[in-house]
């Protein structure tokens, strides 16, 4: 039998409009499903026809971008490259940066809403990274990070970390201030050899190679959307 969802929940799947946004649609009789008026809570499946009448609105598009060391998030200077010149994606922006030096999962959206809910320090939403350092890490120096720090104008929150071997540590964080790790291991005399972003929310970077990407959909991009209140 074939899997059946809420239609405003297959909306969402689909990147078409938000569960919220789908029962509004629904509501004043825009949704149709194999010709037929829909009606909240109303279940499909793959195999069903579903329309929105009069709906003008591009598609809601998100994926998941394996940056590389050396391209810049965007704003390239003379010799640069950026995210959006090295691949074939168009109509799309990233959310949020990663330094030209870091590497990692960048989302890529034409949603603009994601952009106060994923950077805004009003939410408090997990971006996980993967740092090798030059010199051998000491369990004092995570422990620093995770109560917070004093960085010069700014002190960072509480965060998660966790060390996999004597010169690598992940690390969550709840804030994106600029630079922000490079300035706490600076700060602690650990140079950073490699930055990579491994995670952001629920969103992994998973087996992607570097200048590759994916649609996020399905079941994650509803997740996605959800963790955002959206």
């Amino acid at each position: 039998m074939d899997e059946q969802f809420r239609i405003n929940k297959y909306l969402a799947m689909h990147g078409i409009a938000t569960r919220r946004d789908a029962d509004k649609l629904i509501e004043a009789g825009k949704v149709f499903v194999n010709g037929k008026r829909a009606v909240l809570g109303l279940k499909v499946t793959e195999k069903d026809k579903v329309e929105i009448a009069g709906k003008s609105s591009k598609k809601l598009l998100y994926y998941a971008y394996n940056k590389p060391r050396g391209v810049v998030t965007h704003s390239p200077q003379k010799g640069e490259e950026d995210v959006l010149s090295s691949i074939k994606l168009k109509g799309v922006f990233p959310i949020g940066r990663l330094d030209k030096d870091s590497e990692g999962l960048l989302i890529l959206t034409n949603d603009g809403r994601i952009t106060d809910r994923l950077l805004s320090p009003n939410y408090d939403h997990e971006k996980e990274y993967l740092v090798r350092t030059r010199t051998l890490l000491k369990k004092f120096h995570l422990n620093v990070m995770e109560n917070g720090m004093e960085l010069d104008d700014i002190k960072t929150k509480p965060c998660k970390t966790k060390q996999i071997n004597e010169k690598t540590f992940k690390i969550i964080l709840t804030e994106g201030k600029k630079h922000q790790i490079r300035r706490m291991c600076d700060s602690l005399n650990i140079p950073i050899d490699t930055l990579k972003r491994i995670r952001v929310m629920n969103i992994k970077l998973g087996t992607l190679k570097q200048n590759e990407y994916r649609e996020i959909k399905g079941e994650e991009l509803e997740e996605f959307l959800h963790l955002l209140s959206l």
